[in-house]
């Protein structure tokens, strides 16, 4: 892409109204624009960051077995008036009225909706189990919205919800998505600690969060050394024993949020114990028969007999995740995406616009790239050469290739890591070998 074809509203000054560091380079990288408070518009480079993560998420959805749905925005309060959540739910909860008088509702959540889905159409114990998932946008009305998409009114989520006959086959479906987010966030270039956590008004007894932990986290988190050794790009194991024995392993080091904690009955001593920062990614919870007994979602036993299935939910903010990741990998110059997530690859500059040799060989190296796959995004501007490392730097893709003049009479462009700060000089062959071995 060609920068001076592409829509990129970079700002040089920190906005007076972001607050944490991802929503101050979120708007500076022009990736966002607010709306309305809590809501804000996806500008080119923050859609294809969005979408990336998207497509990582659902890659591992599907890994472990779920089956993608689409389910709508705005939801019927019957359902929950079923459930028993209507009046429960608080104020979050935008409340609607269609031109007919009906109370509707636009969905912070959809285990109500998911539930009526399963309860139609399935009712043999031979059907399960299921596991349906769909990556939507949600709305819960903050009474204080803040930290751009850190903590919107409007956010994109992924929902799955397992469907299983017994208490022992919920929890193995349980264990199987913990391990989907385990893949999920060491594919996104992320460690994510999972927390055992309350389960709120969601419900059951079994739940975790996953923090990402990060100097600019919006909870303190206490976890043992040992998780900072730990490899989180397991293996997706193919049975039950696999799976138990990967969430025992993530599990038994102690790690708890500042609610959960207790010094005084901490298990773990001296330097072992690590403080930080955390910022939550994600959530899971089974609940067992918490809406399919209220909602009468049942299925026929081998025996003949009517059983409520066992469920569980699992959540992960997919547009929170760009916050996450920005709160986690930036520096004082700008943002520093991980390669899976970046919006370009390479960030291409030529330093001498004017000079018809540079920007020869600039359109052909770009087209090679381009044609190789990979994803750049030219600075084809005639922007001063100080401006133009300024604003990669900035948005932080993870490579820069640098041309100018006097490189070329040497028969070499500088490459930059844009987290590790290397340099180097390479010929043109040697750059594409290097992207395209």
């Amino acid at each position: 892409m060609r920068l001076s074809r592409y829509f990129l509203p970079t700002i040089k000054e920190n906005p007076s109204e972001a607050q944490i560091a991802s929503h101050r380079l979120m708007l500076r990288a022009g990736m966002i624009r607010q709306g309305a408070a809590g809501i804000y518009s996806w500008l080119p480079l923050g859609l294809r960051v969005l979408k990336k993560i998207e497509n990582i998420v659902r890659e591992e959805q599907n890994r472990a077995g779920a089956l993608e749905v689409l389910m709508p925005t705005i939801q019927s309060s019957e359902l929950w008036e079923e459930s028993g959540r209507y009046d429960d739910y608080g104020k979050e909860m935008l409340r609607i009225e269609d031109r007919h008088g009906r109370n509707m509702l636009f969905g912070p959540t959809n285990e109500e909706m998911i539930t009526d889905i399963f309860r139609r159409e399935i009712h043999s114990y031979k059907d399960l189990p299921k596991n349906l998932y769909h990556i939507q946008w949600k709305f819960r009305d903050e009474i204080r919205p803040r930290f751009g998409v850190m903590r919107g009114r409007e956010f994109l989520m992924k929902d799955a919800y397992s469907f299983d006959l017994t208490p022992e086959e919920g929890v193995n479906s349980y264990n199987a998505m913990f391990v989907a987010y385990l893949r999920t966030f060491a594919r996104l270039g992320l460690k994510a600690i999972p927390m055992r956590a309350d389960t709120g008004p969601i419900g059951g007894d079994l739940s975790h969060e996953f923090l990402v932990i990060a100097e600019t986290g919006e909870s303190e988190v206490f976890f043992h050394k040992d998780f900072e050794g730990m490899e989180s790009l397991v293996d997706f194991p193919a049975d039950a024993e696999g799976l138990q024995a990967i969430v025992n392993e993530w599990t038994t080091p102690y790690a708890a949020t500042e609610e959960m904690h207790s010094e005084d009955d901490c298990p773990v001593e001296g330097n072992n114990l690590i403080r930080g920062r955390g910022i939550e990614v994600g959530h899971i919870f089974f609940f067992g028969d918490k809406y399919s007994k209220p909602m009468k979602a049942s299925v026929q036993g081998p025996e003949g007999e009517m059983l409520n299935v066992q469920m569980g939910s699992y959540g992960v903010g997919v547009s929170r995740l760009v916050g996450g990741i920005i709160e986690a990998c930036h520096d004082e110059n700008g943002i520093v995406w991980p390669e899976a997530v970046a919006p370009f690859k390479i960030g291409l500059m030529n330093l001498g616009a004017k000079n018809e040799e540079c920007t020869a060989f600039c359109d052909v190296l770009y087209a090679e790239l381009e044609e190789a796959g990979i994803e750049v995004l030219f600075d084809d501007t005639k922007d001063g050469a100080g401006a133009k490392f300024k604003n990669m730097d900035l948005i932080g893709l993870p490579w820069q290739v640098a041309v100018g003049p006097r490189g070329l009479k040497n028969g070499v462009v500088e490459l930059k890591n844009r987290k590790t700060g290397e340099k180097e000089e390479l010929t043109k062959e040697a750059l594409l070998a290097k992207f395209t071995a």
